[in-house]
């Protein structure tokens, strides 16, 4: 079964259906980890059970986007050896160690800690169990440094010579520290908070349309919407200089994300903002351009130079017409993020970040956007370094194992059922539980707006006590 297709081209079309799946639950452990950690200690400094009821609702999420993440992320490694076997035997004494430094330092500190976590309410104290969580959060992101390590040396090699045809590491500090890595990591990292800080506020969002107006919502939406405040308009920055990099790095890649053909020798290259890419006619077709200022984001000058496609030979040029749409998509996405955190804030001035229904009509709308950009910004990124899979070193097609199109074929099939019934039942139940939402557990509220009672099934025997004492000392009003 080869659907039409190569061996080469069903194999990328594997890779970048099982990346897809996997990369969105990281993006949820991330930032949900970091989430739960705040939560933890304003629990600790204020005692307020508010922060620990929220924590109890949100580390359900974090479990399932956690151990789903782990199961997609460990088949995705084995098609290093099924489908790009020759990528493992050149390059697999760079990326080798780099992922296995990523399970000795991080995926090992997640496991040691994370049964603590999720289970060790009541049976550790406070400031011990408070510990777990920050150690499985410095462990995702930790996770999330060798990863983006490897991959961006993947796009900026430096450090290795070639010897008989194979890549060999010379050094290590320039090869984990290579020249877009600093800007990538920064770039995920935002990402992740983004894509959970949407969930939050979707999540929160969803419950205040319902009519909930008690502690536990109000919490989860203001927290969430100052987060992307302080995030949005930051990964817009670092996007800037994510894009920088770049062009100095892969400027064939920005050609191909701008539609840009023509090397712009005497005026300033505008930017399109709509426009097809087309590959065999070398041009972008129905463009709107806005003069001058793609040279002003790129170069930061109204008439900085930027090498066009035609400076780069047919079969060294990447897809333009999927990365200057994707890209687009993702940039589309973060002005919509940055309007929805700027229009919170007036209204929150304004005392009506409760009671406005066109903003948590927005916030709920946006709810996936995080997980659309951060998809959109991958197809981006790995579209762009085509047809390196190293760049500049090694091609993709030179990368793939001695296997038939219809091998690749009958496995793509095969992931593309199992992802759907497997992943799509984790992500109905994750669905569930935030439809359901939060519960009052060690506080009942008493708010004059109350919509909904407090929960008579606490979530376990732990939760009855809290560090010793009855419940009812615990319980206070609704802020």
């Amino acid at each position: 079964m080869n659907l039409g297709l190569t061996a080469l081209e069903l194999a990328r079309i594997q890779f970048a259906f099982t990346v897809s799946f996997h990369i969105i639950f990281p993006a949820i452990s991330i930032g949900l980890a970091s989430f739960l950690a705040v939560l933890e200690w304003r629990w600790l400094r204020t005692q307020n059970p508010v922060y620990q009821d929220l924590f109890k609702f949100w580390v359900k999420i974090f479990a399932i986007a956690f151990g789903m993440g782990v199961v997609s992320g460990v088949v995705m490694s084995y098609q290093f050896g099924t489908n790009w076997s020759e990528f493992s035997r050149i390059a697999g004494s760079v990326t080798g160690p780099l992922l296995a430094y990523e399970v000795l330092s991080a995926f090992f500190l997640e496991a040691g800690f994370l049964g603590i976590m999720l289970f060790g309410w009541g049976r550790v104290g406070p400031r011990a169990h408070f510990f777990a969580t920050l150690m499985v959060a410095i462990g995702t992101c930790i996770s999330m440094f060798w990863i983006l390590s490897s991959n961006s040396w993947m796009q900026t090699p430096q450090g290795f010579s070639i010897e008989n045809g194979i890549i060999v590491p010379q050094d290590w500090l320039a090869i984990v520290f290579n020249p877009s890595f600093p800007y990538r990591l920064a770039h995920m990292a935002a990402a992740a908070f983004l894509v959970s800080a949407l969930l939050v506020s979707a999540t929160a969002a969803w419950h205040l349309l319902k009519g909930r107006r008690d502690a536990l919502v109000k919490t989860s939406f203001s927290m969430a919407l100052w987060m992307l405040l302080v995030l949005a308009p930051l990964q817009l920055f670092i996007g800037d200089q994510h894009g920088l990099n770049t062009l100095k790095h892969q400027p064939a890649k920005i050609a191909a994300i701008e539609g840009h053909w023509e090397t712009n020798h005497d005026h300033g290259m505008p930017i399109y903002l709509f426009g097809i890419p087309d590959m065999q006619a070398e041009e972008t077709k129905y463009a709107i351009a806005i003069p001058n200022l793609g040279s002003l984001i790129m170069t930061h000058s109204m008439d900085g130079k930027v090498l066009g496609l035609k400076e780069f030979a047919p079969e060294d040029r990447p897809n333009s017409l999927v990365i200057f749409w994707s890209f687009r998509i993702m940039a589309g996405l973060g002005m919509l993020m940055i309007l929805l955190a700027l229009m919170a804030l007036v209204l929150r001035k304004n005392d009506r970040l409760y009671e406005n229904k066109w903003l948590q009509r927005f916030a709920l709308m946006m709810g996936p956007s995080g997980f659309i950009a951060l998809l959109a910004g991958w197809f981006t990124t790995e579209v762009g370094r085509q047809p390196w899979v190293v760049y500049g070193v090694m091609r993709t097609k030179d990368a793939l194992s001695p296997v038939s199109a219809e091998q690749v074929g009958l496995t793509l099939v095969i992931f593309v059922v199992v992802y759907c019934v497997v992943f799509g039942v984790g992500i109905y139940y994750m669905l569930r539980i935030m439809h359901k939402g939060p519960e009052f557990v060690h506080v009942v509220p008493h708010s004059e707006e109350k919509v909904i009672q407090a929960s008579h099934r606490p979530l376990g025997s732990t939760d009855e006590e809290l560090d010793g004492q009855p419940l009812d000392n615990h319980q206070e009003n609704d802020k």
